[in-house]
């Protein structure tokens, strides 16, 4: 079956429609909003820390709900952690509802803070009795803040004390990220971080004296044993857009078309709409068979005398054209006379004129063609010639105006 063009072109657009749903439905969700997500196996996911925390029996908890519902969330009374790893950089800035909740004794992490660029080398390495603690970030805050994490560049993790709680920054997103498994220390530092582990304790480098204050964990088992007395942790998965099905339903009220009309694919959905009608109209015909307009008749007799104008009128041969219609014109008139198809003089059409019109012989005399009168005129005196032939007919007796 041979398809147009147009119908290609229909199907092709239907097509793309189709995929790009399919691919909204359907597509995992690796982007940069999942970035720093425990629900991401990705180098940038935390999925290996998260299980890391469980298997080191830490109680650490997911949170798929907005900040205003963790506050009122019982389980998330004092000491409690919440965690948030951003997925860009964001200011160092706490906003009013987590002030409060962290002034009543809890403790707030922000990995991902946005802080000045330094001279410091992208990757180092700060040395802790669990391990190195890599660093991918030139990024350092200036060293009047709290440290926890320096060197002499300035700030790479620093904390805020407001009422009886802690804020917690860090310059990078990726401290305890799928990419560093090969590193302990980076996953002791933040679950020494989250669940307030240890003791603070200076350092010395190996390359160079470093003031690193670090929150140092105790790997043995007796530590291990004490870890589920500490904070209970909590991360924020919300901020990645999760949303556990309670929400789901408080926020579209089990509507599935009100759901759809506060995300990005009802405009997509509309506009799907809008191109199968279009098909549907336009390429599928499913309101019945095209009808073809068949093309108007030639008139032969009409094509030739406009092609004959047309060669006379270029030819400028306005003489003939008075000499043949001029005849022709003679011969309608003397038969709606009742004269017969011989051709007869001038002066003889003239009087029989007069007589059964009772005009004056001039109107006629005058547009009667000449023998010895042939001349070539304008194109506007033989539309004046044609307009007195028409008045001449106008002028017959009733009932022969349309003799032919």
């Amino acid at each position: 079956m041979n398809l147009s063009k147009r119908r290609l072109w229909l199907l092709g657009a239907i097509a793309i429609t189709a995929i790009t749903i399919v691919t909204l439905f359907f597509a995992p969700a690796n982007n940069k909003v999942n970035s720093g997500s425990t629900y991401n196996r990705a180098p940038d996911g935390y999925g290996a820390w998260y299980a890391f925390m469980s298997k080191r029996g830490t109680e650490v908890q997911r949170w798929q709900k907005p900040f205003e519902d963790f506050a009122k969330n019982q389980d998330a009374k004092p000491p409690s952690t919440l965690l948030r790893i951003y997925s860009s950089l964001i200011p160092e800035v706490v906003p009013e509802t987590e002030k409060r909740w962290v002034e009543e004794g809890n403790i707030l992490v922000f990995l991902g803070v946005r802080a000045p660029v330094t001279p410091a080398p992208f990757s180092s390495f700060h040395p802790a009795s669990s391990g190195a603690i890599k660093i991918d970030t030139g990024r350092r805050y200036p060293s009047d803040k709290k440290q926890i994490l320096e060197d002499q560049f300035g700030a790479i993790v620093w904390k805020k004390t407001m009422g009886k709680g802690t804020v917690y920054f860090a310059s990078t997103s990726h401290l305890a990220a799928n990419a560093y498994q090969d590193f302990p220390g980076n996953y002791e530092f933040l679950a020494g971080l989250v669940t307030q582990e240890g003791r603070e304790q200076e350092i010395e480098g190996t390359q160079q004296a470093l003031a690193v204050k670090l929150i140092q964990n105790s790997s043995n088992p007796q530590s291990q044993q004490t870890s589920k007395l500490l904070n209970k942790v909590w991360v924020d998965e919300y901020i990645h857009g999760y949303k556990d099905a309670e929400l789901i339903e408080r926020e579209y009220e089990g509507n599935l078309f009100t759901y759809l009309a506060k995300t990005p694919l009802f405009p997509v959905l509309i506009q799907g709409t809008v191109i199968l009608l279009v098909a549907i109209f336009a390429g599928w015909n499913r309101f019945g068979q095209p009808v073809t307009i068949s093309a108007p008749p030639i008139d032969n007799s009409e094509a030739y005398i406009q092609a004959l104008a047309g060669v006379l009128q270029k030819a400028n041969s306005t003489d003939f054209a008075i000499e043949i219609i001029g005849k022709e014109e003679q011969l309608q008139l003397q038969k709606a006379l009742l004269l017969g198809q011989t051709s007869l003089e001038s002066d003889t059409l003239t009087n029989a004129w007069v007589e059964q019109t009772g005009r004056k012989a001039a109107e006629l005399s005058e547009i009667l063609p000449s023998p010895s009168h042939k001349r070539r005129i304008s194109d506007s005196d033989l539309l004046a010639w044609l307009g007195k032939w028409q008045q001449i007919r106008q002028h017959l007796p009733s009932g022969r105006k349309n003799l032919k």
